[in-house]
């Protein structure tokens, strides 16, 4: 039986919508208590955003194509108490990226993976560069990733790797103190894990010689240049040893990240994974609105629903995500928010408590479109549009990760739909 469309069921009841907790719904009606405005939402390149590639089926199927790898975990060259690590987390077989990559690298090659997120590539360099380290301990590492949490991730990586293996860390971000920093990097890890701007921050300092580094892995390239590393980047790839091995690892290959590529690599193995615009584990639509108001009220009844469990909302400003949360929370739901204004253990405390179950919605700048992995994100919720189609692509693929079905929904302003394609007037319509 045909079921009706989010839009239609949703619309049909703002202004009915209750508490989380039983009574009639109240709070802030002003779209500015909301952040942002309409008119800055409709800056968006449209072209760009065609609301039509919002709304996808997501394609429930067992009979899906069967990746092979060429090796196991246990075929690479790499140290016996690295295997040991790698088994015990239950590793078997290698992702596409980590086949294609391991080998090369290994080898010293300097490497060019391009890949989504979520299909592996952390490991992809990791292991490698722990082989290496394991068999000169003059070796030493930096990893330049763009958020906070995408450095803490890698780090938990690190740490399951090497239990055992008498190797150490730091990792380098904003957001906390730099005492307990310059202390760790006074004790000479082997890697040093950070951001560009508190890497060079510890550079200008002196209590950072990049001169001593020879291995560099460049992480989520792409979103780096999108929130304008690349001036830092090059700075900080100069300072390093000129003999070294590079490690390039990007969703996709913008032309400036090209540019630093062919500069500063040497003859690299390029890797290149194909894989669909969207993922296929994901339901996607939209929800035409006609302000900041209606949105909410339409989030109110959403999340009220059973199957909306852990639900990763999406804003574009830093005041309108905390507000929103905020807004969430008089409701009655429990709401936190995750931006770059906040310190790091704010970050931390938001993450591990959606993690863990205690929020159900998490409110997030695009901090949290590349780099978070939470598993079980039951729904993505596009409150305010992406700056572009490559944005959409990444903050949906929280959701649908691996084998399981996800959810995601896009407000899209009623103007905006009216103005497209003729059939974007009726989406989910039939169209599901």
């Amino acid at each position: 039986m045909q079921r009706k469309s989010v839009e239609k069921r949703m619309i049909s009841k703002i202004g009915k919508g209750r508490r989380a907790g039983g009574g009639r719904p109240s709070g802030p009606s002003r779209p500015s208590q909301y952040g942002g405005s309409r008119k800055k939402q409709l800056s968006v390149d449209q072209r760009l955003l065609d609301p039509t590639r919002f709304v996808k089926k997501a394609i429930r199927t067992t009979d899906t194509e069967e990746f092979n790898p060429t090796h196991r975990f246990a075929d690479f060259k790499m140290h016996d108490s690295i295997k040991r690590n790698v088994f015990s987390r239950g590793f078997v077989n290698p992702t596409p990226i980590q086949d294609g990559a391991i080998p090369h690298a290994l080898d010293g090659r300097d490497v060019v993976g391009i890949a989504n997120t979520g299909t592996g590539k952390t490991v992809a360099f990791l292991l490698p560069l722990i082989d290496k380290t394991l068999r000169s301990r003059s070796q030493r590492a930096l990893i330049l990733v763009p958020t906070r949490e995408l450095a803490l991730q890698v780090e938990s990586e690190f740490r399951d790797f090497t239990r055992g293996l008498g190797l150490r860390s730091a990792v380098v971000i904003g957001g906390t103190g730099f005492p307990k920093q310059i202390a760790a990097i006074s004790r000479k890890p082997e890697f040093v894990i950070g951001t560009p701007g508190r890497i060079k921050d510890l550079v200008s300092r002196r209590v950072l010689d990049l001169s001593l580094f020879n291995n560099l892995v460049l992480d989520e390239a792409d979103r780096m240049l999108d929130m304008g590393f690349v001036k830092d980047i090059k700075e900080l790839m100069a300072m390093l040893q000129e003999k070294r091995q590079t490690l390039f690892f990007s969703a996709t290959m913008p032309r400036e990240i090209g540019e630093l590529a062919q500069k500063f690599l040497k003859d690299p193995i390029t890797v290149e994974v194909k894989s669909r615009a969207t993922s296929e584990n994901v339901e996607q639509n939209v929800i035409t609105v006609k302000d900041n108001d209606q949105k909410v009220e339409i989030l109110h009844d959403l999340l009220l629903k059973e199957d909306f469990k852990k639900v990763l909302i999406f804003r574009k400003t830093k005041r309108g995500t905390s507000n929103l949360a905020l807004a969430l929370d008089k409701r009655g739901f429990r709401a936190d928010s995750i931006h770059g204004d906040k310190s790091q253990g704010q970050r931390e405390r938001a993450l591990r408590r959606f993690r863990d179950g205690d929020v159900q919605a998490l409110v997030a700048t695009d901090v949290a479109a590349r780099g978070l992995d939470v598993a079980d994100i039951t729904h993505v919720i596009n409150f305010d549009l992406p700056e572009n189609y490559e944005d959409y692509i990444h903050r949906i693929g929280r959701t649908g990760r691996g084998t399981k079905m996800g959810q995601a929904l896009t407000f899209i302003d009623a103007g905006t739909a009216a103005n497209a394609r003729p059939n974007v007037r009726n989406f989910g319509r039939g169209r599901r």
